[in-house]
């Protein structure tokens, strides 16, 4: 009996995996003709490939894949998470020190939230952190306009629909009162668009600060608005179940000035 399994990896996951982009960002690339095998462009992502294929995107052939890495930004307010913004607003790519490797974000914050954003080089990574079925929570301090009780954030709690849109059961503690606004500490498990603003607006509150710190088992802890540090290698191996890879001590970078 023999085996008929394609040997090697779905192109798209090698593209990946070589820091170009998330695997769905990369089957469009390879749809849109950027992509060639062995000479060949190719437009389905329908292709497995193996070490002794020969890959280039936009005509350059795929670097040698870094092990998988993960650091930790202070996304300040302000700044759009995606590579390119259609508006020509700032993006945290920007803003990033100039001797990061190429990078995404692992999920986003909008461009008045603040506080921790993950990056890798990895897109599998990426695409693994961000599946619902990860179930990392997602710590919030959130800052809203209104006086709630225990009673008002109840909903909040048991789970929410709003406008058509089902938001699973958040944990919601409040901190405390000050004036006209109340703090909050808010944890998620899904992270969809506008989660927590537009839940918390469901129930009468308007979020005027709204800061991440964690996501998962990662803190934003005392990092500036503006720096990164990268995870170390044990400490990703221990969260992700990766191969440690020894890697230069991680250090404290300043964003690039303008």
């Amino acid at each position: 009996m023999t085996d008929d399994t394609p040997k090697g990896d779905r192109i798209a996951k090698v593209l990946a995996r070589a820091g170009i982009a998330s695997r769905r960002e990369a089957e469009k690339m390879i749809e849109a003709g950027r992509v060639t095998v062995n000479g060949r462009k190719i437009s389905s992502p329908a292709l497995n490939v193996t070490a002794t294929d020969k890959v280039t995107f936009d005509g350059q052939p795929l670097a040698e894949p870094d092990p998988p890495r993960i650091w930790l930004y202070h996304k300040p307010v302000g700044l759009v998470t995606s590579a390119r913004d259609e508006k020509g607003r700032e993006t945290i790519f920007d803003k990033l020190p100039e001797t990061m490797p190429r990078v995404m974000s692992i999920g986003r914050l909008d461009l008045n939230s603040e506080g921790l954003l993950l990056l890798t080089n990895d897109g599998e990574v990426k695409r693994r952190l961000e599946l619902p079925s990860t179930g990392w929570l997602r710590k919030y301090r959130v800052r809203a306009k209104g006086a709630p009780t225990d009673d008002t954030v109840a909903p909040l709690r048991r789970g929410i629909e709003v406008e058509g849109v089902k938001y699973q059961p958040m944990d919601v503690q409040i901190d405390r009162q000050q004036g006209a606004n109340v703090w909050l500490t808010i944890g998620i498990r899904e992270g969809k668009n506008r989660e927590i603003r537009r839940a918390l607006e469901a129930i009468g509150l308007t979020v005027n600060r709204l800061l991440r710190v964690s996501y998962g088992p990662f803190q934003l802890r005392d990092l500036k608005p503006g720096m990164v540090e990268e995870v170390k290698q044990r400490v990703v191996k221990d969260q992700l179940g990766l191969r440690e890879t020894p890697k230069p001590k991680p250090t404290r970078q300043r964003r690039k000035r303008n």
